[in-house]
């Protein structure tokens, strides 16, 4: 059932909580995309400290996205068990030991573990913000609140490529010493201690989720948080009845809590629906852009100074863009949203690849490395299409995978099939960057781009077919039913 939006001095008032938990959550968004940033600007400082191979610099940056998977998968299932408030608080002090002893690291190998242990904070935070966002929110405002935590993640991404770039002008290099006998790239790494601790003092003063609440019998704790979020125009009580009897279904039916089912693998079709979004997130290949843009724009005729304020500026435009849906989500519908950035990122991702094929290799007489050089109207095809892809995904798929992940599945199974979703997102984030550079060098950038816009146009048909819509809807009312066109 759907209950009227809120109106009125009182409404407001129990909005503004909302928002203000909200934000505090989407606060673990921040952690998660500045930890996963902030190796970028460290990464050749790292490699000459510990003289690296280059394939052993690619597994200590793409390790953390293992320790994301593994941190996404047992969020779930320990927030069930613990609560959501204690998990972020976990989460934070994984965040905040992952830094400190990252700018201490004395080995390869102990860097590697460190950024492990940051990931599965990385894995906790993508998983716990989305599901205790979507369990305080009225339904009215539920996807843009939910679309908070992607905004937290690119200001965290922008956060982390700023300090990078103003410690590394601050010492005159990521190798050179800044304070205190460290060199700088110790301190992008410790400067990432500041957001934890301040994640888990938020943490510390956040109320528990009602669906928590209700489930250990604290439900006189759960109608406060409740009274707090919802407002006068909407029945407290007739919402804890409704948990009530979702949590009571749940435990006459306890065999069916599982998110075991008849599907592939024996998992729930709805299970696979939510993993399929995740994998098409990232299939599409956004996050080559972020970690390879210098090349790209160094191909179109940059050079390195310029390519790095390109990139920043395309960071910008991806935060600017999720205000995009932020403003959309609730007015226009997840599906539709959905479907126009699949169509505008296959678009833009093709004619990406059509530019790369009339590129020219040009070689470097001092080194004799070979780069590509676009030149003309398809350098401006290229540039322009990299931009637009950066739109359509900040504007759509970005912050809505994670809205529909959050809200999607019934409540039996929401945080455990959250989890697994967000495991599956980081695995496919893992694949894409591992595999890039290797097909970069074998194929050129043609290639990869026209296999990425190939996904983008795959996942509208998914979308199209299996993807159905939850705007306006309480979560108590989400289904295991996948939607089929007919």
């Amino acid at each position: 059932m759907t209950s009227a939006a809120p109106t009125g001095a009182g409404a407001r008032s129990a909005h503004r909580k909302a928002i203000s938990l909200s934000i505090a959550a989407a606060v673990g968004g921040f952690l998660f995309g500045f930890d996963s940033s902030v190796i970028n600007g460290a990464v050749s400082a790292i490699e000459g400290e510990f003289e690296l191979e280059a394939t052993v610099t690619g597994l200590v940056v793409a390790v953390a996205l293992l320790g994301c998977a593994l941190g996404a998968w047992g969020a779930g299932r320990l927030a069930d068990r613990i609560g959501r408030v204690k998990v972020m608080l976990l989460g934070s002090a994984l965040f905040l030991f992952s830094a400190v002893m990252s700018a201490l690291a004395w080995t390869a190998l102990d860097l590697s573990l460190w950024r492990f242990l940051g990931g599965i904070g990385i894995g906790i935070a993508s998983v716990i913000a989305p599901a205790y966002i979507a369990e305080i929110s009225p339904a009215s405002i539920r996807g843009s609140l939910a679309s908070l935590q992607q905004l937290a993640i690119t200001v965290g991404i922008f956060g982390a490529l700023l300090s990078d770039q103003l410690l590394a002008n601050a010492s005159g290099g990521a190798a050179n010493e800044l304070w205190l006998g460290w060199e700088a790239w110790r301190w992008m790494f410790f400067v990432e201690a500041v957001p934890a601790v301040v994640y888990g003092l938020l943490a510390l003063r956040m109320p528990e989720s009602p669906r928590y609440l209700v489930a250990r019998g604290a439900t006189d704790e759960a109608r406060r948080v409740l009274s707090s979020v919802l407002g006068p125009q909407e029945d407290v009580d007739e919402r804890i009845a409704e948990i009530e009897k979702s949590i009571a279904v749940d435990e006459e039916s306890a065999h069916l809590g599982s998110l075991k089912g008849s599907g592939f693998l024996g998992l729930k079709s709805i299970v696979w629906v939510g993993i399929l979004l995740a994998i098409f997130q990232q299939f599409v290949g956004i996050n080559i852009i972020f970690y390879y843009s210098t090349t790209l724009w160094q191909a179109v005729g940059f050079d390195e100074s310029q390519a790095f304020l390109v990139s920043t500026i395309t960071a910008v435009t991806n935060i600017a863009v999720t205000f995009i849906a932020i403003a959309l989500i609730d007015k226009v519908g997840r599906r539709p949203m959905l479907l126009i950035g699949s169509a505008g990122m296959a678009v833009s991702l093709l004619l990406m690849a059509a530019a790369f094929t009339q590129g020219n290799a040009v070689v470097d007489q001092a080194t004799g490395e070979s780069s590509l050089s676009l030149e003309g109207a398809w350098a401006t095809i290229a540039l322009i299409a990299a931009n637009a892809f950066v739109v359509f995904f900040g504007a759509t798929w970005g912050p809505l995978m994670w809205v529909m992940l959050g809200e999607m599945f019934p409540n039996r199974i929401r945080a455990a099939a959250l989890g697994v979703g967000a495991a599956a997102n980081w695995l496919a984030n893992f694949t894409i960057t591992l595999t890039f550079p290797p097909m970069l060098s074998t194929f050129g950038p043609a290639v990869p781009y026209g296999m990425y816009g190939f996904f983008a146009a795959l996942s509208f048909v998914f979308v199209w077919f299996k993807v159905s819509e939850t705007k306006g809807k309480q979560l108590e009312d989400m289904t295991e039913q996948v939607r089929r066109r007919t």
